[in-house]
């Protein structure tokens, strides 16, 4: 391909990409059709399948690029301190913040039926086991020396996973509890409990 080609094919599947996060981000899964991403994009929804297999390519990508936003916000905070209790409590707080602001993209993680979304790209896969990632070396530090450690390790994200995301789930959609600090005490509250095997 002519570097003139590609670099027209690379500004043009930014088009379609931004227009699709913009979407997500904006009003979310449900708002997102071809025609409404092409209308954002500028161009043709007929356009849009000379860049893309289908609208859910373009979602596994958002979906992608929005756990990389997320991930470089939760790396950012506590980059000075070590692994650990205090370091998992600032990245739960950090991983919330992303959600809380942006709605959307915790409906399309976590609400949404994300089996629908292209066969070919394990995307629900993907999300299921994000918080681990992201969680799962501060778990490790404190859950290493134990016996069994693995499946205290194991049990553990498991439940923050569990946790954080219904303590989302109730805050997104029922604003309950109405105050964020409280919400924020009460995460906390719960990130110490999913920790107490680490303790026992």
């Amino acid at each position: 391909m002519a570097p003139n080609k590609e670099l027209q094919e690379q500004r043009m599947r930014g088009y379609f990409k931004d227009a699709t996060r913009e979407i997500l981000k904006g009003e979310g899964l449900k708002a997102l059709s071809v025609r409404t991403v092409a209308e954002r994009a500028g161009y043709s929804f007929a356009t849009m399948y000379n860049y893309f297999r289908d609208l859910n390519e373009l979602i596994f990508l958002c979906v992608n690029d929005f756990m990389e936003e997320c991930e470089t916000l939760v790396n950012e905070v506590g980059t000075e301190m070590e692994p650990g209790r205090e370091r998992l409590n600032v990245r739960v707080k950090a991983y919330i913040s992303y959600f809380t602001q942006y709605p959307g993209i915790f409906e399309l993680f976590f609400v949404e039926k994300m089996n629908d979304i292209g066969s070919k790209h394990p995307t629900a896969r993907t999300i299921y086991e994000f918080s681990d990632k992201l969680f799962g070396e501060d778990v490790e530090v404190l859950t290493g020396a134990l016996p069994y450690a693995e499946k205290i390790n194991r049990d553990i994200l498991d439940n923050l996973r569990h946790s954080v995301t219904g303590m989302l789930l109730f805050y997104n959609n029922r604003l309950q509890p109405r105050d964020y600090r409280e919400f924020i005490a009460i995460a906390l509250r719960q990130t110490e409990l999913c920790l107490a095997p680490a303790y026992a």
